[in-house]
């Protein structure tokens, strides 16, 4: 089994582990841009020998984790060179820009256009986690434009690894997942931004930072060579997303100024059934 791996970060890596778990005779070769990345990646036993573009003609896997926009470039080049019997998979946050660019590709049928959501917000070879998409959702889209038996193969591989699947149009991935993921990211970001602009004037600011301030801003050390192309991508989303967001603290900070509390304790144990919506999903895991 000859397994290539685009991409030998957190994702990419972390899935070469599993994969290597599942398939005892795998062979993992690493195909990145970063020669620094593809040694560390071979000093961990993530991968076991580096590769190039030319080797995906004998390949029986293709993992496909690089920046979404990097994608959209590298997908239809693989599919090209991969025999009929390779299966192909990516792994990015944005669905709909992947699926149309290799909509009308020979082997479209070789593709399988996946999300699993999980992560952290570390990245490279050495943030991979053996283990890391156990309990976790996988979102499959277009399944039905991959061969049956190439989908089994791949529901196979991400069932041995734990992941949980669930099959989704591109459009409504992209427009659910800026709600649970991207607007999560851009809030991390701009509090930290926020905060940081405060510790010019005010030194001692991060004294006082807690484990409720580390917690929120967790996603702000997030690489921004990996946010912006998604951003980018999903743009239609996101802006939807922040303005409802934007309303929603407008409005917060309105009923402070008419020093509205009840309204806003009314607001704040509304809000407080995410827990039950969060703890029944977990139960279900």
């Amino acid at each position: 089994m000859k397994i290539f791996v685009i991409g030998t970060g957190l994702i990419g890596g972390s899935l070469a582990l599993g994969a290597k778990d599942f398939y005892e005779n795998a062979k993992i070769y690493g195909i990145d841009s970063n020669e620094n990345h593809l040694k560390e990646a071979m000093a961990l036993g993530i991968i076991d020998e580096a590769a190039v573009f030319e080797d995906l003609a004998n390949a029986d896997y293709v993992i496909l984790s690089v920046p979404v926009d990097v994608a959209l470039v590298f997908l239809p080049k693989i599919l090209d060179i991969i025999p009929d019997t390779a299966t192909v998979f990516d792994v990015g946050s944005t669905k709909t820009p992947i699926c149309e660019v290799v909509a009308n590709h020979p082997k479209r049928r070789n593709f399988i256009a996946a999300h699993p959501i999980a992560g952290t917000e570390f990245s490279g070879p050495s943030a991979a986690i053996k283990g890391l998409f156990q309990g976790k959702t996988n979102i499959i889209c277009e399944v039905e434009k991959t061969t049956f038996k190439l989908q089994e193969k791949a529901l196979d591989l991400f069932q041995s690894m734990g992941m949980r699947i669930r099959y989704m149009d591109p459009e409504s991935h992209d427009k659910h997942i800026a709600y649970v993921s991207h607007l999560s990211h851009i809030s991390s970001f701009m509090l930290g931004k926020t905060v940081i602009n405060k510790e010019k004037d005010e030194q001692d600011i991060f004294d006082m930072a807690g484990s409720g301030f580390e917690s929120t801003v967790r996603l702000a050390k997030s690489s921004p060579a990996m946010w912006t192309p998604i951003f980018k991508q999903n743009k239609k989303q996101v802006i939807k997303t922040l303005e409802e967001y934007i309303s929603n603290l407008s409005n917060f900070k309105e009923l402070l100024q008419n020093d509205d509390y009840e309204a806003i304790f009314d607001e704040m144990q509304g809000v407080n059934r995410i827990r039950e919506i969060l703890n029944g999903m977990n139960s279900k895991k």
